[in-house]
């Protein structure tokens, strides 16, 4: 298996974008990839596109890569596109770099898109609504809401988590987004704000909740042995992994355990461990899903999560800062966009350009995203290990 190198990312602003379309979001986030890679579309032999929801929550159903992809005049190679729900762009990524890695392309393009405020409120929560078991939890009323409430209520009981350390992790995340340029949220927020906002799920209120945005990112990877030399740090994909749940009925619901799982195989195979990571974009869709991440992934015992955001570890300064872009919660979740859109992060941050928010001297960098759950477990789960 070869070694496989990022050479390029790039993204759209992310957010309410009603003057931007598919062809738009993509072409921001294609032109800027490509001239970050200093590659002609020409060069480009496969591609493929993460969406989660095509005609569900935008107007194009179908053919969404060959039509974002075609902006930027990369045409009549294999496009595909991949659907996991929110992990949408970054198994896309992993399916890029298994290309790479196997040996059948030496240059090969994952992105994201999704286009999400089209449609109304309503429409949009039907349609993520469908990332579940429709038949025997989405009709009872079973949603991602409803799901990651009861996931806190157990939390708090279990392990004493409190109302203000939820309410830290999206403190935390909106402060980092005010240094990005791309985020949609770039406004502090305050804890009184979070446990002051409107009740969505008790215990999860609005600011809990991360947004329905615009937006798409994309990264361009390569053969190592095919490299050209550069001023720039090479940023490598140590690993790249993806698990899915068991469903069964057995377990107990703090954990999550494709994550745990993932984390295991990324540690194995990169031969590090998880006090080794410099700098982590992780899930955040609910307050509560980071804290689990951080005990999840290794970064803190089980039960210690909500003390790890509490005493400033995550933080920018912090042991080791989360979601240091705002995470889904402030830079945004176009969901087929959003587990691209952390790989990018993290290459800018192991470069060194990621002005505002920078982690000093950030070597290893770990991408966490989740895509729909069903029966009180994850459907997709994918590690992103990069280093330089």
């Amino acid at each position: 298996m070869r070694e496989v190198m990022v050479l390029g990312v790039g993204m759209s602003r992310f957010g309410v974008l009603r003057d931007q379309g598919i062809r738009e979001l993509g072409e921001d986030a294609l032109w800027d990839t490509l001239q970050d890679a200093g590659l002609r579309p020409e060069e480009i032999q496969v591609a493929y596109c993460g969406n989660g929801y095509g005609g569900l929550v935008g107007r194009q159903a179908g053919l969404v890569g060959q039509l974002a992809l075609s902006q930027v005049g990369i045409t009549g190679i294999p496009i595909t596109r991949v659907e996991n729900a929110c992990a949408s762009s970054s198994c896309a990524f992993r399916e890029a770099w298994m290309a790479v890695a196997g040996g059948f392309y030496d240059v090969a393009l994952a992105f994201g898109i999704e286009k999400m405020t089209e449609r109304t409120t309503q429409e949009i929560t039907r349609a993520l609504a469908g990332a579940a078991d429709v038949d025997l939890e989405t009709r009872y009323g079973f949603t991602f809401p409803g799901f990651n409430a009861s996931v806190a209520r157990r939390h708090m009981e279990l392990y004493g988590t409190t109302r203000e350390q939820m309410a830290l992790v999206a403190v935390k995340n909106h402060r980092h987004a005010l240094n990005n340029p791309k985020a949609h949220f770039q406004k502090a927020i305050t804890v009184e704000d979070v446990v002051n906002s409107p009740m969505v799920a008790d215990p999860l209120r609005l600011y809990d909740c991360c947004p329905a945005s615009d937006g798409a990112a994309a990264a361009i990877l390569v053969a190592a042995d095919s490299l050209k030399p550069s001023e720039r740090p090479a940023v490598r994909v140590a690993a790249a992994v993806q698990t899915s749940g068991t469903f069964s009925d057995e377990r107990e619901i703090t954990t999550f355990h494709p994550t745990a799982e993932a984390a295991k195989q990324t540690w194995e195979t990169a031969g590090i461990g998880p006090e080794d990571v410099d700098v982590a974009e992780v899930h955040d869709c609910f307050t509560i899903d980071e804290i689990i991440h951080y005990e999840d992934l290794g970064f803190c015992p089980k039960g210690e999560g909500g003390r790890f955001v509490e005493e400033g570890h995550s933080k920018l300064g912090g042991r080791l800062p989360v979601n240091p872009s705002g995470g889904l919660k402030a830079r945004g979740h176009p969901v087929g966009a959003t587990g691209v859109a952390q790989i990018a992060e993290l290459v800018w941050q192991l470069r060194g350009e990621a002005q505002g928010r920078q982690v000093e001297n950030a070597r290893v960098g770990l991408a966490h995203c989740t895509g729909g759950a069903m029966h009180g477990d994850l459907g997709a789960v994918t590690l992103i290990l990069l280093t330089r």
